[in-house]
């Protein structure tokens, strides 16, 4: 799918053009990896990520396609003409064009290192546990690798901001962060407290170290001024920087000559000089310039606009040049916004702090400007031309009173910032001119004050909501003399605050009717509607006032700091530490045997650090093979009116497409287990934007995108329905409800001292895997066979679906997976969408065909995590003692069923949390919208159902008035205790790790400070939690708790093993080759997993509920217990000395059979719902989490600056996996619950279509989110008396990412103590009420905004905007 085409009125070109560049050059001339290359013929609209990997270089990943993930990070080495040196710069090539290569060295993760000799980097990250599915990570490596070429002795600092444009989604980024930090310069100083991995950085700056002023003793240097020797961790590759790739010294000869290439469509130019440029633009003004490409590729990709023309800029050095003045600074208009950085740092060397603010402002401000790859590419000109409202520079721009001087062929025009901009992403720029230069003035020595703020969903890495200058000058006296407040993100384009800046002039600063007139002033300013564009009305209101009272605030402590007026505490942001961590590393100790327990990193690590694991859209392209693209519905709930093809088919390279009628019958088109109620290809009518309508078929992905554009579909709109609020109003519901019921919870209600209702309500969660879904079929001539290479966790299903569009059986269709880029339950049922209709085009084409689907097509298609609404009703005694707990749970299910059934199941049975409640009744509805079908996530309704639980805990012990942490522990299950759907609960250990976390973390200390922190505190608190977690490991459907595995030895010794399970980056392999390994007593390298296949082991159960290294390492140990069987005869003969290369040998010439299949079935479980009866659970696993967080109340920012982990896994089969585990889904949960907002669109065209995505509107954790102090252990020196699963271990993937949610309570910990400051407090029962009033309602996710709006200070009461009759948000949440 891609969006609607929105083309430019394509003029004739003029004939001038042709002449004025046919002296031009139409060959470019770069070195890749060290090796020259030459290339003429170039596609214009070719980028450098799509050159690259179509030569075979598929290490470079395709992660976004808009520069928001990192996956495609390399490295392009370039003579800078604005230092005069040479840089290496980390780029995103998917936005990067071809063109921009000239005169460069391009280093990708091939050029620097493979598995037989890597390089530093590749390597620590790989024996660190810093990769686990592997897609993010060869982006990863080359920003690391990037740092290190530009600054061979890195600090600490340094490194935690080199991954600002990078993302991962598996690892919780603490393995990577501890990986590299063994590179910066304070690496295993002499004075470190711990080192490297586990033990935070190891250096003595510390916190609580005893640092030396000065900086770190590393820093220092040693007599003759040599740098002390690098610290390398002991075992590892010593970093030499001496033996880097070198800048090829032909390039530093290399003449930049101005460059002329296309075809027909588009042209490219590539002038070197300004005239050369200003010549194109008068003969073409509507030539588009191109500096860093980061906004341009975006419009050609998601916006399907075309640039007939475009001038690349980049190169023309005199844009990139700078000068101190003596009043102002003048920056070419192409400085790249990393060397603006440096500038500014030399300014404020230049003019000395005072004179320099605004460059101390516009640093700040750059410090969170995108990541470090758009920064290296992107210019402050080009931020200007886009016109962003949100853009974070164009207000210091205005603010400062800058000046722009644009240039065309003819004259020089200067223009005021304030003139500048005219529109919604118009300016007052003409249209043959360029911006030459910026000229910002310096503040003045004495009275003159500047400040810049920022605030976004995410610290690093992402767009404003609101974003503002402010400068005032003052005379003598105290007056103001001169004033702008320039915010960003209040209006359609940057904008002034007109009123308050005419009601400041000629007003005494200092006194508080000046602040108090500027606020209302600000309130005319920014009157917004409750529908506003771009929605968060109040909040940005909130905002706008925040950073004023704060800008007043600083100024004045500046004036008066002794002053009693002064709010001292507003003045200061919330600032992060540098990150540190630890693990437990002698966790295993009791049970490590030669191959398991044993913390071995995974297994295909290094081949992911080096780019040479091959994922689905890695494998090499086939001759004939055809790309599909997706016809995606545009509208929510609408009648198909036509569909006409025929302008598609008329694109050169479109060859065919597919639709509902390609099926070989009506049933056929169906699918979705049990229910069969979702379609492949839309029938006659669409139920949620997204939905597949056909698929074009054409030679190359990009025609297919553009003829899926052309194809022209016709609507009739019909009512749709998004939210779960919405759907019980019109009572729009699935045909399923479920309860569970013991006891009598009516009259245990009757009997019980208090009553208390509530409600939880929680939204979804987008996988985000880096990897989006990807396949690739291969017909055969014969019987109708086929082969499909899919990256899915479900290979059986995606046989089963594929057998039957083709009208097929399951046995002519083998179904190959080598690994998948991270699945998360995302890959489960829904990647058989995308294999089912490439497995059609194969059929009907008789060619491969293909498809890798794009960050935005897989985001509207392919299902999140359910959002859920829980009201409750809760019965408890005087004593705590909870009697009685009901409950009615919906889930959000989208259009059809998927597993919703079996989410709401899986909820229900999670909503006791940790609790024994003698009377409950559950009731689960699932809702049916007009939203892409939801499907399973990793926790598949547990985090939901515990999140309701822990909702009621905290609701009523605020208003019971007593510590939320006391009301847990009364309540705690014991040993054999029984659950509401009565099963008996052993082996448990949640009280134990419950007062293990609160001793190891100091908990009861660390909330009296928190407390005295809190009193002297307006507008900073801080809040501490402390959350138990128990998970339910087994399919909840019986017959999945099954699986198979096949083992082969060959005569040499070696082992191949093949199971059900599909590797995702969860390290299932690894755990299976150590069972294996340790099994048949061989080395762990003797054993190895190709792929996953359905013609290896049949009617595998998909890689899902936690449960797969239970189910296939059973079935692997079977396997080879049989071969020991066999063997014993021939270790007895031979000795304890025989390898197995020796059985082997011995073995097969007495004709014994060396293959042998295994099976495993879990034992006990068969719930019957309806009757609650019989065993759900195989066991149980639990965890506590313990987080602390400082929330800045006037921005609703916060940091998470201590969070304490601890799960009992039973005897881990590997520890460095199993935390691996932890770290990741940690994270990953604190992003579902404090971060990631799925917004859906309530008006105009795209109404009822997703908002969020890809990674720009939709933010996943970063680097820089994760906790500050980060503990993680694992349950040792405890007996499992009744775990019987393979090893003793227990499942780990999913039961982690609920300890996320201690963030989130936390965070309302810290409210409630700002809302108390306020007078709004719940009402405790016994004081006059039921303790509803003022009661804290914190829905999830706690975004900024809602941490914002739930607090009651005075700039938040006046902000609040309120909706009037009738009136809806502009986003809906569903």
């Amino acid at each position: 799918m891609a969006p609607i085409a929105i083309s430019p009125e394509r003029e004739s070109q003029p004939e001038p053009l042709d002449s004025l560049t046919a002296k031009f050059d139409d060959t470019i001339r770069f070195y890749l990896n060290g090796t020259r290359v030459v290339l003429d013929e170039i596609d214009p609209e070719v980028t450098v990520l799509e050159y690259l990997r179509g030569i075979g270089l598929t290490g470079t990943k395709l992660g976004c396609g808009e520069g928001g993930c990192g996956a495609c990070t390399i490295v392009v080495s370039q003579y800078n003409p604005t230092t005069k040196q040479i840089y290496h710069a980390s780029v995103n090539a998917c936005l990067a064009p071809l063109a921009s290569l000239d005169g460069k060295h391009v280093i990708t993760i091939e050029g620097i290192g493979n598995t037989k000799r890597p390089h530093p980097t590749q390597e620590r990250v790989a024996r660190g546990n810093g990769s686990q599915c592997g897609f993010c990570t060869p982006g990863i490596v080359m920003s690391l690798y990037a740092l290190l070429r530009n600054n061979a002795a890195p600090s600490r600092h340094d490194v935690e901001e080199a991954f600002d444009g990078n993302l991962c989604r598996c690892t919780g980024y603490r393995p990577i962060l501890d990986a590299a930090q063994t590179f910066s310069a304070e690496a295993g100083c002499g004075k470190a407290k711990a080192n490297g991995g586990g033990g935070g950085g190891g250096c003595c700056m510390e916190k609580n170290g005893d640092g030396v002023d000065g900086g770190c003793c590393m820093m220092k240097k040693t007599d003759g001024d040599q740098p002390i020797k690098r610290f390398t961790p002991p075992g590892f590759i010593e970093y030499n920087p001496d033996t880097e790739l070198i800048f090829p010294p032909a390039l530093k000869k290399h003449e930049l000559r101005p460059l002329a290439f296309g075809n027909k469509r588009k042209r490219w130019y590539r002038p070197v000089t300004v005239d050369q440029l200003l010549q194109i633009k008068s003969v073409h003004p509507q030539a588009k310039i191109i500096g860093g490409s980061t906004e341009t590729q975006i419009e050609i990709k998601f916006k399907a606009l075309q640039y007939p023309v475009s001038v690349y800029v980049g190169d023309i050095a005199e844009l990139r040049q700078y000068e101190f003045k003596e009043d102002h600074l003048e920056i070419g208009g192409n400085v790249v916004l990393t060397d603006l950085e440096s500038i500014c740092e030399e300014a404020i060397g230049h003019y000395g702090k005072t004179r320099a603010q605004v460059f101390e402002a516009m640093l700040k401000q750059l410090k969170y400007f995108a990541g470090r790859q758009i920064r290296n590419v992107g210019t402050p000109a080009g931020n200007l031309v886009t016109a962003s409202p949100i853009s974070d520079l164009n207000p210091v721009f205005w603010a400062a009173n800058s000046v722009l001087v644009a240039r065309s062929a003819t004259q020089q025009t200067e223009i005021p910032m304030s003139e500048f901009f005219t529109g919604y992403r118009k300016t007052a720029l003409p249209h043959d001119a360029i911006i030459a230069s910026i000229r910002i003035p310096v503040t003045k020595e004495k009275g003159e004050y500047f400040r810049a703020y920022k605030q976004a969903k995410r610290k690093d890495d992402d767009i404003a909501i609101v974003t503002g200058a402010l400068r005032v000058k003052l005379d003598d006296e105290g007056v103001v003399s001169e004033c702008n407040l320039i915010y960003g993100g209040m209006a359609a384009m940057t904008v002034a605050a007109s009123k308050a800046i005419n009601f400041l002039v000629g007003k005494r600063f200092a006194e508080l009717e000046t602040l108090e007139g500027a606020m209302g002033a600000l309130e005319k300013d920014f009157d917004m509607q409750f529908s506003v564009p771009g929605g968060m009305a109040s909040y940005r209101k909130a905002l706008a006032f925040g950073f004023f009272y704060r800008f007043y605030h600083d100024v004045l402590a500046i004036l008066d700091g002794s002053s009693e007026h002064v709010d001292k505490q507003a003045i200061e942001e919330v600032e992060r530490e540098l990150s540190r961590g630890a693990l437990d590393h002698d966790t295993a100790a009791a049970y490590e045997k030669e191959v398991t327990g044993k913390p071995n990193p995974h297994l295909a690590a290094l081949k992911q650090t080096t780019g040479e694991a091959q994922y689905t859209d890695d494998i090499p392209a086939l001759k004939n093979e055809l790309h599909g693209c997706y016809v995606l519905s545009s509208r929510a709930h609408a009648k198909i009116k036509s569909i006409d093809y025929t302008a598609a088919l008329d694109i050169p390279g479109v060859v065919d497409y597919i639709d509902k009628n390609d099926m070989p019958t009506a049933e056929a088109n169906k699918f979705g287990a049990p229910h069969f109620d979702e379609v492949f290809f839309a029938e006659d009518e669409v139920h949620t934007a997204g939905q597949p309508i056909a698929m074009v078929l054409a030679t190359s992905a990009l025609k297919a995108q553009e003829a899926a554009r052309a194809v022209k579909v016709e609507y009739e709109d019909l009512p749709a329905i998004l939210s779960i609020e919405e759907a019980i109003e019109k009572n729009s519901f699935h045909n399923v409800y479920r309860e569970i019921k013991k006891g009598d919870t009516e009259e245990a209600f009757k009997n019980c001292d208090y009553v208390f209702t509530g409600k939880a309500r929680m939204g979804g969660q987008e996988h985000f895997y880096l990897e989006t879904n990807a396949c690739l079929v291969v017909p055969k001539p014969e019987d109708g066979e086929m082969e499909i290479f899919a990256s899915t966790q479900n290979a059986n299903e995606t046989q089963v679906f594929a057998s039957r569009v083709c009208g097929v059986q399951a046995n002519k269709v083998n179904v190959r997976v080598k690994r998948l880029g991270g699945g998360f339950g995302g890959k489960e049922t829904r990647s058989v969408l995308l294999s089912s209709a490439l497995a059609l085009a194969a059929k009907k084409t008789r060619r491969p065909v293909r498809c890798m689907l794009t960050r935005e097509e897989d985001m509207v298609m392919m299902g999140q995590r359910h959002p859920f609404l829980g009201r409750y009703k809760i019965g408890v005694n005087k004593d705590g003692k909870i009697q009685a707990l009901e409950c009615d749970i919906f889930n959000n299910a989208g259009w059809t069923f998927d597993l919703s059934p079996a989410v709401v199941e899986r909820s229900m049975t999670h909503v006791d949390g940790c609790y024994q409640i003698p009377n409950v009744f559950i009731r689960g509805r699932i809702c049916k919208t007009n939203t892409m079908s939801n499907t399973a996530f990793r926790g598949f309704g547990g985090p939901q159902g515990m999140f309701i639980a822990e909702t009621y805990m905290e609701e009523t012990a605020d208003r019971l008035g007593i510590p939320v942490e006391k009301l847990r522990e009364i309540n705690f299950y014991k040993y054999h205790d029984t659950t509401h759907f009565n099963q008996e609960i052993t082996d448990w250990h949640v009280p134990l790790m419950y007062k293990q976390v609160q001793d190891e973390s100091a908990y009861a200390s660390r909330k009296e400070a928190i407390a005295k922190f809190n009193e002297g505190n307006k507008w900073r608190r801080r809040g501490l939690a402390l959350i138990p977690t128990k998970f339910g490991i087994s399919f909840t459907a019986l017959f999945l708790n099954q699986a198979g595995a096949l083992v082969h030895i060959y005569h040499d010794g070696s082992i191949l093993v093949a199971h059900g399970g599909t590797e995702m980056g969860q390290g299932l392999h690894t755990k299976m080759t150590q069972i294996a390994a340790q099994a048949l007593g061989v080395p762990l390298d003797n054993v190895f997993i190709s792929e996953t296949a359905t013609n290896t082991v049949a009617n595998a159960s998909p890689t899902a509920a936690s449960a797969s290294s239970d189910l296939n390492g059973y079935a692997i140990l079977n396997a080879c217990d049989q071969l020991n069987e066999r063997l014993a005869p021939y270790r007895e003969k031979l000795g304890p000395g025989a390898t197995m290369k020796d059985l082997a040998h011995a073995a097969y010439f007495d004709r014994v059979n060396l293959s042998a299949q295994g099976f495993y079935k879990t034992p006990e479980i068969g719930y019957v719902w309806g009757e609650n009866r019989g065993k759900m659970f195989f066991y149980f696993t639990q965890g506590v989490a313990a987080a602390e967080v400082e929330v800045d109340v006037l921005t609703g920012s916060w940091t998470c600056l201590r969070a304490d982990l601890k799960m009992d896994v039973g005897q881990s089969i590997n520890p460095a996996i199993d935390y691996g585990q932890i770290q990741g889904a940690f994270v990953q949960g604190m992003g579902l619950f404090t971060m990631e907002e799925s917004l859906w669109l309530r008006n105009g065209p795209m109404a009822g279509s997703l908002f969020t995505r890809g990674p720009g509107a939709y933010k996943i954790p970063g680097f820089r989110d994760i906790p500050q102090d980060f503990h993680v252990s694992l349950l040792k020196d405890v007996e499992w008396e009744q775990l019987r699963t393979i090893q003793r271990s227990r499942g780990v993937g999913e039961p982690p990412l609920f300890m996320g949610s201690a963030v989130f309570f936390a965070i309302r910990d810290a409210l409630r103590s700002a809302r108390r400051d306020a007078g709004v407090v719940a009402k405790v029962v016994g004081d006059g009420g039921d303790g509803g009033d003022g009661l804290l309602r914190l829905e999830s996710p706690a975004t900024p905004e809602r941490i914002r709006l739930a607090c009651e200070d005075d700039i938040m009461r006046r902000a609040r905007v309120v909706p009037k009759d009738g009136e809806k948000s502009f986003f809906v949440a569903i």
